[in-house]
């Protein structure tokens, strides 16, 4: 099948939606799909060795570090064309993705597109409130996808309670030959915490969305060294606020690999996730999973077996859980067994599969289009 991918984001890019299509790309080229990727910002022309089409971008303003791609219709027209796809699947469509789209649907073009973003969310976190404009726009773009992917219940709810139509369930796989427990390191763990500390991590960008200087609640619990592995436009004013944590940086590959599976306790706090792949990593990793009562975490995190919820309204919740699980060494273990068991066998070769069995076919014209 001929699969064309136009993406909100891609490599060198990091960040959800250019992960998943990296992941969507390695598998489907795998599969023995052809695929043809048009993203946003210079990089690479070609992975996986199929082609990578750039168009031109601007810096997202507040956030320089993240391109934004400009919606080039004729461009996107022109490699349609050329490629002939069977399908498009548009990665978290929103200006890019809208041209996408226009494109797709002018062409008599099956879609599939994947909403991954929460905008609204990310938005109010910049002081921007544009709710309702917003809304409608995501709106307009959706209603005219074949089918619209969530990759949470939670996220589903709102794109239907939007009025976002033919919307259906589709997650995230996790690289468990690349994120396991037996990737821990007692060196790291020496170097972080040289007195003993149980190390408490955030694995992320450094951004207002995330909320990570939500960490600061964490600075009077006892016996812990907080460590943040990541980077964004909120790196400086993090460290000014976490004084004692140690900062990792970016980290890829194996290196993250290993941070995430050297802490004890994996914490995210960014409350308007549509998924939140880092919680899956951690559990992948063996390590005990802290995430906020909403959005995404909801379908990773089942209370008390698989990791532990706090109600982010609540400004003592964060604290009172990360010290719950710091004293009892027990429920730590336990919660990091439960993590692992359930992503076992969640593997980005088993989702794409699943998408292109039960979401692509749904759309197409005719199931035999789905052969190699």
């Amino acid at each position: 099948m001929h699969i064309a991918i136009v993406a909100e984001s891609f490599l060198p890019q990091v960040n959800g939606v250019a992960n998943t299509v990296r992941h969507l790309v390695e598998e489907l080229t795998a599969a023995g799909h052809d695929v043809l990727v048009v993203a946003p910002g210079p990089g690479e022309t070609s992975y996986c060795g199929s082609r990578v089409i750039r168009l031109r971008s601007v810096p997202l303003p507040r956030y320089a570090s993240f391109p934004v791609g400009l919606p080039h219709r004729r461009a996107i027209a022109d490699a349609l064309a050329r490629f002939a796809p069977d399908i498009v699947h548009l990665a978290s469509p929103a200006v890019l993705g809208a041209a996408g789209m226009s494109v797709a649907a002018r062409l008599g073009l099956p879609t599939v597109a994947v909403f991954q973003t929460d905008l609204v969310g990310f938005a109010r976190q910049y002081r921007i409130r544009a709710d309702t404009a917003v809304w409608a726009w995501l709106r307009r773009i959706h209603s005219r996808a074949d089918r619209t992917l969530a990759p949470s219940t939670v996220t589903a709810g709102q794109l239907r309670a939007a009025g976002v139509p033919r919307v259906a369930l589709w997650g995230r796989g996790v690289d468990t030959d690349l994120f396991h427990p037996g990737r821990r390191r007692t060196e790291l763990r020496r170097e972080l915490a040289p007195d003993g500390e149980l190390l408490v991590g955030y694995v992320g960008r450094l951004a207002a969305e995330k909320q990570v200087h939500r960490l600061a609640e964490l600075a009077d619990v006892p016996g812990i060294r907080v460590v943040v592995v990541g980077d964004g436009p909120e790196r400086e004013s993090l460290r000014d606020v976490l004084p004692t944590a140690r900062f990792l940086g970016m980290l890829r590959g194996e290196e993250l690999a290993t941070a995430y599976a050297s802490l004890d306790v994996f914490v995210h706090t960014g409350e308007h996730e549509t998924f939140c792949q880092t919680v899956q990593e951690a559990q992948a990793s063996g390590v005990a999973t802290v995430a906020p009562a909403a959005g995404g975490p909801l379908d990773l995190v089942t209370d008390g077996m698989t990791g532990l919820l706090y109600e982010p309204a609540d400004p003592d919740a964060l604290r009172r859980t990360v010290r719950r699980l710091v004293r009892d060494d027990e429920l730590r273990f336990r919660l990091a067994a439960g993590g692992t068991a359930r992503v076992a066998g969640r593997t980005w070769a088993h989702v794409v599969d699943d998408l292109v069995v039960h979401h692509y076919s749904a759309v197409l014209p005719q199931s035999p289009g789905l052969a190699a």
